[in-house]
């Protein structure tokens, strides 16, 4: 509805939308049928949950990544709730644990198994048990590890800590009780120390979590938000919602002020709800519609006019829900910076749509992969509810990295030496601790090799994996572009392997010269 300029000096102006092939979707999937505003999936690197349509309480799909196609009508579920499953969160710190939350009033904490589920999962890990009607609505927080939010149509927002021993939790840290109505979204800024919702009452609030009280509030009757998101570190909400018209808008707020939004776009006037995604690596912003085929994409800054419009992704095929792919999992070598995965419930398909910027060269992209948020924790539980906040923990994206941001080291091991004296531990105390954790005491070879052949075989051990994946354990490629994708991947490895040939004979050369220069010096003497 308002007027775009067909051209504009941007990296991601010619970022397209590309489909998965029909074998790379998922079919053959009940997806749920709930007409509750909300995503229905959720992504992490290894996993795919969908909330699924059963009869007899609430259940959702945990399916492996890799294993695209038809789906068995008899595969397991996760099935322990009573109710409707309404909202499910993956842990962004474990892959292979879950929230979710049901119209029983209960949020379950799940352990997936490392193999694949060979039967229905009905015991959960832990069961937090508070809320008075439904839970609508479960997030993670973004930086401490084992904090849980949760939003009931009691019209409250609940703190877990879930680092506790207990298997069923019936108090929560913190119970927020600001909110006159049902609440319709949340948001956390980048270190988590603020938290953004909106209300059916149609206002916007910032909320200070731990206090329980409400920053800012607002109270611009020209747009009447449903969702709410951060922007990163740009101290700016983008909500979406309806103009006083009832078409339906994106609405673009300072995060200091919220008296006046600082821009507002009206897009249609169709009905279904706007989901935002916001990738704060490319300052990209993507606007979902709940029943439409298409997607948008914007161009966020920080000074006017503050959006532009890019493009959009248009398809004909509905979705219902929408989960989105952590930069993590991202496919660098094909200069992937998005990956929706659209529910599509007319053909009971889930279809991957990769966001790609075109480029010629087969080398990493630095500008447009920068750090960005790792699987690794910042804060513990209690330091965050003691008042400490902390950015995420930075990883790059290039083939074979590190952590950019320091991690507190983990505990040390017991050091085993012969010239010792005996360890105060048993034997037998000691292959205990090394059944629990799979860390097993080091062979006499181990404890005579020289720190550096240690170092040389842990390089070694990464020079195997690629963007994260072993490559000895990828499935083989089942399509053309999956074997060129292969190729490209292969060709960044060798040229990777090469550079690093080249200094180790830089290093050798060097060696060689200072040995020769220490044998002149002996012979002089």
């Amino acid at each position: 509805m308002s007027w775009h300029p067909q051209y504009r000096s941007s990296k991601f102006r010619h970022v397209f939308g590309k489909p998965a092939s029909k074998e790379n979707c998922y079919d053959s999937v009940p997806i749920t049928r709930s007409v509750h505003d909300n995503h229905f999936c959720a992504v992490n690197p290894r996993f795919i949950a969908v909330v699924t349509e059963c009869a007899g309480g609430g259940a959702f799909l945990v399916i492996p990544l890799h294993q695209t196609g038809k789906l068995d009508p008899h595969y397991p579920k996760v099935c322990g709730h009573r109710g409707n499953v309404l909202d499910v969160k993956w842990n962004p710190f474990d892959d292979f644990e879950i929230a979710s939350c049901s119209e029983d009033a209960t949020v379950k904490i799940w352990s997936i198994p490392k193999q694949l589920l060979a039967k229905n999962l009905t015991a959960c890990r832990k069961e937090l048990v508070a809320h008075a009607r439904r839970v609508g609505l479960v997030e993670w927080h973004p930086t401490a590890a084992n904090i849980l939010f949760s939003c009931g149509y009691d019209y409250k927002v609940m703190i877990w800590n879930l680092d506790t021993k207990e298997s069923v939790i019936v108090s929560p840290v913190r119970t927020i009780t600001c909110h006159q109505d049902v609440i319709l979204s949340m948001s956390f800024n980048t270190n988590g120390s603020l938290l953004a919702t909106t209300c059916k009452d149609r206002k916007i609030r910032i909320l200070d979590p731990r206090a329980g009280t409400v920053l800012q509030e607002a109270s611009y009757k020209g747009h009447r938000a449903s969702k709410v998101l951060f922007l990163g570190n740009l101290k700016k909400l983008l909500s979406t919602g309806t103009s006083r018209w009832n078409n339906r808008q994106i609405a673009l707020w300072d995060q200091d002020d919220l008296s006046v939004p600082l821009t507002e776009e009206d897009l249609d006037g169709s009905s279904g709800v706007l989901f935002p995604f916001y990738d704060a690596d490319t300052n990209m912003l993507y606007v979902v519609g709940k029943g439409d085929g298409n997607i948008r994409y914007y161009e966020v800054s920080a000074d006017k006019p503050y959006l532009s419009y890019l493009t959009e992704y248009r398809s004909y095929n509905p979705q219902k829900g929408i989960g989105v792919m952590p930069k993590r999992g991202l496919d660098v070598s094909s200069c992937e910076i998005f990956r929706f995965y659209k529910l599509i419930t007319t053909k009971s398909l889930i279809e991957p749509v990769s966001m790609i910027v075109p480029r010629r060269s087969e080398s990493y992209q630095e500008d447009i992969y920068p750090p960005t948020a790792g699987a690794q924790p910042s804060l513990t539980a209690q330091e965050w509810l003691n008042g400490m906040n902390r950015g995420p923990v930075l990883v790059t994206l290039r083939p074979g990295s590190e952590l950019l941001s320091p991690r507190p080291l983990p505990p040390e091991r017991p050091v085993f030496n012969s010239v010792a004296p005996a360890s105060s531990q048993p034997l037998d105390q000691t292959e205990k601790l090394a059944t629990e954790d799979g860390w097993r005491p080091p062979s006499l070879l181990e404890e005579k090799a020289p720190r550096w052949a240690a170092e040389r075989r842990l390089e070694e051990k990464k020079s195997w994996l690629t963007n994260g994946f072993d490559i000895f354990e990828c499935p083989p490629p089942k399509t053309e572009n999956e074997l060129l994708q292969m190729f490209y991947r292969q060709q960044e490895e060798i040229r990777r392997l090469r550079e690093l040939v080249t200094q180790r004979e830089v290093q050798a050369k060097q060696l060689e010269l200072e040995i020769k220069n220490l044998r002149m010096r002996s012979e002089q003497f």
